[in-house]
């Protein structure tokens, strides 16, 4: 159930010159996902880039309180050009990977009550790439809900973290190895979870991207890249594309990645280049 309460603020750069010789003005909003005991703070640097850009003068809040309840926070004017939502989860620990599903669906269905759009886009860092593949999981029983048209997933823990405290069946396992499908040769319940997507993607319709760091070693200094990359073969099968990018340096660490002006550049043009959009229409 949706709890929407519509409150009404200034847009955010509202007097920010569109590039329309570079992006695409579209009305497909952006919805970005913050990780684990983070907040929308961390989605700003990476929204407010595409503002300076001139991809967009809009950008608006979904507050998401414990109860899966959105507020909306800011209002997105019919036919404004890429509007982005930086989403907010109260509960920015929670494990139940399946109530992460729920309310990024949630997010939509309150976005929905505010603006008419056929299709979007999500983008989400650490935990926050949970909410896009459940929300894919959880959004294959409904078909009144939006088109997903593009995911950008960075510094993602798909096959599971090594972590002392965190639950076994979300635990990354062992001597973990992918093969050239990106097939983790063991996988946590949650992984194998996951593998459903494999049949319930939309056949040929979301472009994915996944941002990985390495700072030394194959890892990001808190998820290692071969669970990154075991996001392959989640969506390669029936993504309309699916690519990798990789980041090194000292801003390639998992915390400093959504504030990486080199990612905020591959993230921008997969998103909105003109180039790119010709690209993945082919």
């Amino acid at each position: 159930m949706v709890s929407l309460i519509m409150v009404v603020v200034g847009l955010s750069g509202c007097g920010t010159r569109l590039n329309s010789q570079k992006y695409v003005q579209e009305p497909v909003p952006t919805l970005f996902f913050h990780g684990g005991g983070s907040s929308y703070h961390a989605e700003e640097h990476m929204a407010n880039a595409a503002r300076k850009a001139g991809v967009t003068r809009t950008i608006i809040r979904a507050m998401v309180d414990p109860q899966g309840h959105v507020q909306l926070v800011g209002k997105i004017k019919p036919g404004a050009s890429n509007p982005i939502v930086e989403v907010n989860y109260a509960d920015n620990t929670q494990m139940n990977y399946r109530t992460h599903g729920v309310w990024a669906i949630n997010v939509v269905r309150a976005l929905q009550k505010q603006i008419h759009f056929k299709s979007f886009n999500m983008v989400g860092h650490s935990l926050g790439n949970i909410s896009l593949i459940y929300y894919s999981l959880e959004a294959s029983r409904d078909p009144h809900l939006p088109k997903l048209r593009k995911q950008v997933d960075i510094a993602g823990h798909f096959a599971g973290l090594d972590f002392k405290k965190v639950p076994a069946r979300v635990k990354q396992p062992a001597g973990l190895r992918l093969n050239a499908a990106g097939k983790p040769n063991k996988m946590n319940a949650t992984y194998r979870e996951m593998t459903q997507l494999r049949h319930t993607l939309p056949q040929h319709q979301v472009a994915v991207l996944n941002l990985y760091g390495n700072i030394g070693g194959q890892t990001d200094g808190t998820v290692p890249n071969v669970s990154s990359l075991s996001l392959k073969y989640l969506v390669q099968p029936r993504a309309k594309s699916y690519q990798e990018h990789e980041f090194t340096g000292k801003r390639a660490q998992h915390s400093k990645l959504h504030d990486n002006p080199q990612v905020d550049r591959v993230l921008i043009q997969f998103l909105w280049g003109k180039s790119q959009q010709h690209a993945t229409e082919k």
